[in-house]
């Protein structure tokens, strides 16, 4: 029954009784949705768990305790099972809803309730009837997208339209792409806003015409060969429409390749060497990009992957290099040095009876030092191949270490030249480089939506060059070249000590690449260039040497147990990587940030996906490119510049992330907290707001609170987590203390942050500023008296004035809020009024920083003990070391960066428990 009072309150709308019949995570969200409404789902008919693991739409309902029903199949021949259509009908859906269901459903169940049922496809029916329907969307070149919610019939997705919604088709989209931007966000609305309809009898029932209706079915391998004799976009539609299954392919030397990642080339074509390609109109190119393919119309499309018949896939601009075989071909000088070695490994496998192609190393039996001896041996043997023992642990398999070894011989194991599209600038009496791609599993790459955007020089407003604008379809294939990495690659089987080796090696990269790193800082932060030098990047270098020097002390213990008698128990406990781990810094100390997650991460033995702050990418791009020269493996990091509400949003969604770590504001930081519960339970830090109390009493040093106080809130033009966002100045001295104040800002130069006599530099980006003055005018309304700045200075770029209230009241927002900026919020306090002050200070849902000037110590351990904050500084401030833990309380987050304990935050423990 409908409310008098209207229908703007979901809770007075009508429900519906409604039976869920589908799979997978468009089916757990429609369901999680619909349950939101209102609505009851009063079953859910889902698919048999698979390899232990259930559905994750089963996952859910089976959480909320709603009936869960896993049915192999409702029919046998054609014909419904008797017992699954009685137990379907025993729960008394009124409605049946259908999100991607892949099964054959019944028609007895279709008709059965009140309602009958609705089934989400993802085409604008009646085009692409049938399965595949995104596949023969891009197959057909069509330049609309879209999905419908209609009526079950008996017939193949014949029956009445309910709702339809359309999107434009991108000429890169892939079916990953196109169903993450579109299909799958706004299909999950309207099937909730389907229901919605159905129960308040407004839903349509729209004929389907005949017209235009069209019935694809499947394809099979065999059919998805390429037709070369074609314009290049009809080839390049092929290909993404094939992609990932079946794959579409062409023939090369007479052996069948299959394409994937195809892409239209626009511009210049690469230069590269020539492959003839069968049935093509003119050879192929391979490029350092890939594989160039031409069409009729001698256009070109660009291939990324190839996939032999063996299984084996490579890029595509390796073909030449790698070959079309998996296996190099021996010459018999080689095969006689191969039988030798397998004569080496029997003398360490003596276990074994015979040393076969695939026998393995380690699981026949090799411990660490068998690696040492077989590296000796062969070194003895065969002079001048420079084995190391970590060679032994990336090829364990005996045909796979062959390989290794041949291509040592012959010189071809050097890494792989890393090729960057750089973004130049003279600047700075220096010309800097900076990689402007996404960079993922060891590669700079466009994103895949072949978007980008400016990022901007808060100086002048000038833009310094174009970023890739990462993609949903880009995180999941970092996440993907991340969870590779640590799963198969040589990062996870790395001795820690190798590992920290690594780390130093990248620390002494990036002193060497200092002050480049340091320019760049400067000129897409603001960041005045000598603070870069010795904060943004010196820190940064400080925080990974640091972290090196844990990756071989990470340990677990030994605990005493009762004794199973008469039995013995030894337990003992294992300190382990999460795995995939995610990183969202902000935009105020860009290096820095990445270097306080990401260094702690990388140590415990991670891989990560790092998302830059969208206006400050460039630094952790040119990190990037440092990981690569100091040898980390491809895959362990990934970097992904974008924007948050999208990359982020993926990053706290996406199943197999298994941490993220978050620094900004509050607000995110409980939005992606609540995200990383609902996708997966991931494990979460945060670094959030905060409105740090800086408490100066009249017996401190007036010089060093003065200019303390100054940098408490003035460092770093005042975009920093911790500064003090409200001084406390007791009554005795605050006038004096504010004049002293305003005669050393007067002082200070504002100007290019390259100058090396520049105090105070631009904002960060032109919102931020703007956001600044608005913060400003509404402390000027409140009654605040404004004693020096709020204002934007004269000149290019975004520069604020230092800004000084005083008479700021408990109630005021700017007592309450955080600016992030130059901006000193001053309150009095009564002379010897401890108490009272802290219940001030404490009046607050933050709790990063706080600090006390006083020169007695009682009166500042007592301060200090009573301060509701995660670090409290005494007569100093923003004095925080590598090796000093940094986390907030309260809404100013959990979890800590720097410290033996940001190690924790990226480790599991296991406890592990033997009787004997």
């Amino acid at each position: 029954m409908k409310s008098r009072f209207g229908s703007c309150s979901l809770y007075y709308q009508n429900k519906l009784r409604l039976a869920l019949i589908g799979q997978s995570l468009f089916g757990q969200e429609v369901y999680a949705n619909l349950q939101k409404q209102g609505h009851k789902v009063v079953g859910v008919f889902t698919v048999p768990d698979k390899d232990g693991k259930a559905d994750p739409l089963a996952v859910a309902a089976e959480k909320d305790g709603t009936p869960v029903f896993k049915f192999p199949r409702w029919r046998v021949k054609g014909k419904p099972i008797l017992e699954v259509v009685e137990t379907y009908k025993s729960v008394g859906a009124e409605l049946n809803v259908l999100p991607f269901c892949s099964q054959f459903i019944p028609m007895n169940v279709i008709d059965y309730p009140i309602h009958g049922s609705i089934i989400y496809h993802p085409s604008i029916l009646p085009l692409h009837r049938g399965a595949s329907a995104i596949n023969w969307t891009l197959i057909n070149g069509d330049k609309k997208a879209g999905f419908s919610i209609f009526w079950a019939d008996d017939g193949l997705d014949t029956g009445p339209i309910l709702l339809q919604r359309e999107c434009p088709v991108e000429p890169n989209d892939t079916v990953d792409t196109l169903y993450n931007r579109f299909l799958f966000p706004e299909g999950i609305k309207a099937m909730v806003e389907a229901v919605q309809l159905i129960a308040d009898g407004k839903a349509p029932r729209i004929p389907q015409p005949e017209e235009g209706a069209s019935y694809e079915g499947i394809q099979k391998k065999s059919n998805a060969k390429v037709n070369l004799a074609q314009p290049a976009e009809a080839i390049h539609n092929w290909i993404r429409g094939h992609d990932k299954v079946p794959g579409a392919w062409i023939t090369i030397n007479g052996q069948v390749v299959t394409l994937y990642g195809s892409s239209l080339l626009s511009g210049t074509v690469p230069t590269g060497q020539a492959l003839e390609i069968e049935e093509a109109s003119q050879p192929g190119l391979i490029t350092n990009k890939g594989l160039v393919l031409y069409g009729l119309d001698a256009k070109a499309i660009l291939v990324k992957n190839l996939q032999f018949e063996d299984g084996k896939m490579i890029p595509a601009a390796k073909y030449f290099s790698t070959g079309e075989s998996s296996n190099l071909e021996l010459t018999e000088e080689e095969k006689k040095m191969a039988e030798d070695i397998r004569g080496i490994w029997k003398g360490i496998l003596s276990n074994i009876p015979k040393i076969e192609d695939t026998t393995d190393f380690f699981k026949s039996g090799a411990a660490s030092m068998d690696v040492v001896r077989l590296v000796e041996e062969i070194k003895q043997k065969c002079g001048g191949v420079q084995l190391q023992n970590e060679d032994v642990y990336m090829a364990t398999v005996f045909q796979d270490f062959i390989q290794m070894f041949v291509r040592k011989l012959r010189g071809e194991d050097t890494q792989e030249e890393l090729i960057v599209d750089y973004a130049t600038k003279d600047v700075n009496n220096m010309t800097v480089t900076m990689p402007y791609q996404c960079f993922i599993n060891g590669k700079f790459e466009d994103a895949e939506n072949g978007k980008m955007y400016d990022t901007i020089n808060p100086t002048d407003g000038s833009v310094i060059c174009k970023v890739s604008y990462a993609s949903v379809a880009d995180v999941d294939k970092a996440v993907a070249a991340a969870k590779e990495a640590f799963d198969s690659g040589p990062w996870g089987k790395m001795n820690p000590r190798d590992r920290g080796r690594l780390l130093y090696k990248l620390a002494d990269l990036m002193e060497d690449h200092q002050e480049e790193l340091a320019t760049i800082e400067a000129i897409d932060s603001g960041a005045v260039y000598t603070l870069a030098l010795k904060t943004h990047v010196g820190m940064s270098i400080q925080t990974f040497r640091y972290f090196a020097g844990w990756c071989d002390k990470i340990q677990g213990t030994t605990i005493p147990i009762n004794q199973a008698r008469p039995n013995h128990n030894l337990t003992f406990t294992k300190k382990e990587p999460l795995g995939v781990c995610a990183i969202v810094i902000p935009w105020n100390y860009p290096l820095m940030m990445l270097a306080w997650k990401s260094a702690a991460c990388l140590a415990a033995g991670n891989t990560l996906v790092l998302k830059p702050a969208q206006v400050t990418p460039l630094t952790a791009l040119k990190f990037a490119e440092l990981t690569v020269k100091a040898g980390i493996p491809k895959g362990v990091i990934n970097i992904v510049p974008g924007s948050g509400g999208l990359v982020g949003q993926r990053m706290a969604d996406h199943p197999d992330i298994r941490k993220l770590g978050f620094t900004g504001s509050t607000p995110i930081g409980k939005q992606i907290m609540k995200s990383c519960a609902v996708s997966n339970l991931k494990k979460v830090s945060l670094e959030l707001g905060g409105k740090s109390p800086l408490i100066i009493f009249n017996d401190c040093d007036m010089d060093k609170a003065v200019r303390m106080g100054m940098s408490s809130v003035f460092f770093n033009k005042g975009e920093n987590c911790i500064a003090a966002g409200r001084l406390f100045v007791e009554e005795s001295i605050h006038d004096e203390y504010i004049t002293r104040v305003v005669e050393e800002i007067k002082k200070m130069k504002i100007g290019d942050p390259l100058d090396r006599s520049t105090d105070h530099g631009p904002q960060n980006h032109k919102a931020h500023l703007e956001k600044l003055l608005e913060y400003c005018e509404v402390g000027k309304k409140e009654g605040a008296t404004l004693v020096y700045g709020g204002y934007q200075v004269d000149r290019p770029g975004f520069f604020m004035a230092p800004t000084v209230f005083t008479n700021v009241e408990d109630h005021m927002f700017i007592a309450k809020e955080e600016s992030f900026g130059p901006v000193m919020v001053v309150s009095k306090f009564k002379d010897g009024d401890i108490d009272g002050v802290l219940k001030r200070a404490n009046d607050t849902e933050f709790g990063l920083a706080s600090g006390v000037f006083t020169r007695d110590i009682n009166k500042a351990m007592y301060v200090s003990e009573r301060l509701e904050a995660g670090t409290v500084f005494i007569n100093t401030y923003n004095k925080t070391d590598v090796a000093s833990p940094f986390g907030g309380f309260k809404q100013s987050g959990f979890g800590k960066d720097l410290g033996e304990e940001a190690l924790h935050e990226y480790l599991r423990t296991k406890a592990v428990t033997v009787e004997y």
